[in-house]
């Protein structure tokens, strides 16, 4: 089946920019719509490129080696730029790195970004007065580590924001994906693109990234989801449970009716869980001291927290940082070139 794009739609030069530790499903995610357009267009509509810093193969967070076509030099001509990051992408915004950003943008090439890629455009400079978004395990870090107060972070999927195109991880930069092009070449490639993906609905920019009590039942039930967004609401100052109940318009007892049928644990313990997990985020994404963390998720008491956090996780607030600069010493060993495995020297 060929599905005919407007005439008027020019071919697009798509680059990717692969940092290491990226996401290989954010990557694919994000370019496999445009090969099933080519390949439903019955010609070329889009090509891409990939980037990587230094032009060897970027190792994506799975530990596959992807080859890329080249380095930062010369200075692509491109219609649209991504990033494409993941775990530990602070490790990886070098000046130069920083400085090629804003020459791309000073052509006004539109920039973007996948998975935790827009953190990298933020340290340069170039999201400042954008909406944009980032996977979420990121984004209630930056705020509290009152990063980048210039940019305004959503928990969106994606945000489509003039020139700046953001998006979360997974598999949500199908979604944006198949928004430009439904822009670019019209609805009907956009949506036959999707029923070839067995992508039953292409999410819009008003979708939210997640829901973790949906995830975790499976289904949804309404009143359940309006308390856990207020839970997630209300992290740092924690609402009692008769003030949960009012707000949902239930009693006390019929909430945790809900919550022991449908979740199987109380109230109170899901919501214990909802600020140690933020805590856990907090303690591996910033420098924050432990005890503003902890103020952070609701304990006014450290030695609370840490028990609270001891009990939940297996070890404490601490020994989390411990473990934290321990991998970062793995990772940043596995990156440096074994010369004499090579039958080289340093020079």
């Amino acid at each position: 089946m060929t599905i005919h794009a407007p005439a008027a739609s020019d071919h697009r030069d798509i680059g990717f920019l692969l940092l290491p530790g990226f996401s290989h499903l954010a990557l694919s995610s994000a370019l496999e719509p445009m090969r099933m357009a080519n390949y439903l267009a019955g010609r070329r509509l889009y090509t891409w490129h990939l980037i990587g810093v230094d032009g060897v193969p970027v190792a994506a967070s799975n530990g596959l080696a992807t080859a890329v076509d080249q380095a930062l030099e010369p200075l692509p001509a491109l219609d649209l730029l991504l990033v494409c990051a993941g775990v530990e992408v602070h490790r990886h915004c070098g000046r130069p790195l920083l400085a090629w950003l804003r020459r791309l943008a000073e052509r006004h090439t539109p920039l973007g970004a996948v998975c935790t890629g827009g953190y990298v455009l933020a340290q340069a400079g170039l999201l400042d007065g954008y909406r944009c978004t980032l996977h979420w395990e990121h984004i209630s870090s930056l705020h509290e580590a009152r990063r980048f107060p210039a940019v305004t972070f959503t928990s969106r999927l994606f945000v489509m924001d003039r020139d700046r195109y953001t998006c979360s991880g997974g598999i949500a930069p199908l979604d944006m994906m198949l928004h430009l092009i439904d822009r670019e070449q019209g609805p009907a490639l956009a949506e036959a693109i999707a029923e070839a993906f067995i992508h039953e609905r292409i999410r819009g920019v008003g979708d939210r990234q997640r829901n973790p009590l949906r995830v975790r039942l499976g289904h949804s039930h309404p009143k359940l989801e309006e308390v856990a967004t207020l839970m997630e609401a209300n992290l740092q100052e924690p609402l009692a449970l008769d003030e949960l109940a009012r707000y949902a318009g239930l009693s006390r007892r019929q909430l945790e009716r809900l919550f022991q049928r449908y979740v199987g644990t109380p109230p109170l313990k899901y919501y214990l869980e909802l600020r140690l997990a933020r805590a856990r985020l907090l303690l591996r994404q910033t420098q924050l001291p432990i005890t503003e963390v902890a103020l952070a998720c609701g304990f006014i008491s450290p030695p609370h927290f840490t028990k609270c956090y001891h009990d939940h996780f297996g070890h404490s607030p601490s020994g989390e940082r411990k473990g934290r600069r321990e991998r970062q010493v793995g990772v940043a060993a596995a990156e440096v070139p074994d010369t004499a495995a090579q039958g080289g020297e340093a020079t």
